[in-house]
C-alpha cells in the first residue's frame, strides 16, 4: 500500500519512483532481524550503530534517521552485527529468519525475452534462482521462494532491474515462481 505522503509526491507514477522504491519497493526494508515495525520504530534511538557496524555498508540512515537497508549498494551476508552492536530491544533473535521479503523476476528479464542473461543465478549464493533450459530456446529463470533468504545479492547486479522485493510471497503469480 502506497503512504498518503508519497501518494502526494506522486509516487504512484512510476516515472518519479527512484530506482531503490522501484527494486525495494515504498517502504524501507529494516535491518535482518528487526522486531516488528511499531516496537523497531518505537525502541530505536536511531544511534547509528548498526549502520557504522555494517559490514557490508547495505544499513544506511533512511527516512526519519531510521536505519534500513539499500540493495543498490551491496547485499546482506547476515553477519549479524548490527544486531550485536544494538543497545535497544529493536532485533529478534539471530536463529530466526533475518526476514520474510523475498525476490519477484519481473517481465522485463532479459531471458525472458530471448537475451542470454544469468547475472542473477551467478550471485545467488543459496541457489534461488536458477535456470531451466528449454531446447530450441533461452533457459528461463525460476525462483525456489524456499531457498531464498532475502540477501538481495541479485538485485543490484540484473541489468535490467528485473528483479524486485515482495512482501507478501504467497500471494504470488508470477511465470518465475514454482506454482502449488
Amino acid at each position: 500500500m502506497l503512504p498518503r505522503r508519497q501518494f502526494l509526491r506522486g509516487k504512484f507514477l512510476t516515472a518519479l519512483q527512484s530506482e531503490k522504491e522501484k527494486k525495494q519497493g515504498f517502504n524501507g526494508i529494516r535491518p535482518p532481524w528487526a522486531a516488528a515495525e511499531t516496537l523497531f520504530t518505537a525502541d530505536c534511538t536511531r544511534c547509528g550503530d548498526c549502520v557504522r557496524a555494517c559490514e557490508t555498508q547495505v544499513l544506511i540512515v533512511g527516512a526519519g534517521g531510521f536505519p534500513e537497508i539499500d540493495f543498490s549498494r551491496a547485499e546482506c551476508n547476515f553477519c549479524g552485527r548490527c544486531a550485536a552492536v544494538c543497545r535497544q530491544p529493536v532485533f529478534r533473535p539471530l536463529d530466526e529468519p533475518a526476514w520474510t521479503h523475498k525476490i519477484e523476476i519481473l517481465p522485463s528479464c532479459l531471458a525472458l525475452r530471448g537475451v542470454e542473461c544469468r547475472s542473477c543465478e551467478d550471485n545467488c549464493e543459496s541457489r534461488a534462482i536458477r535456470f531451466k533450459r528449454e531446447i530450441g530456446g533461452i533457459a528461463k529463470p525460476q525462483v525456489n521462494l524456499q531457498n531464498c533468504n532475502g540477501c538481495g545479492a541479485c538485485l543490484s547486479v540484473c541489468p535490467v532491474s528485473a528483479v524486485k522485493i515482495i512482501e507478501d510471497f504467497s500471494t504470488l503469480d508470477s511465470p518465475t515462481a514454482p506454482k502449488g
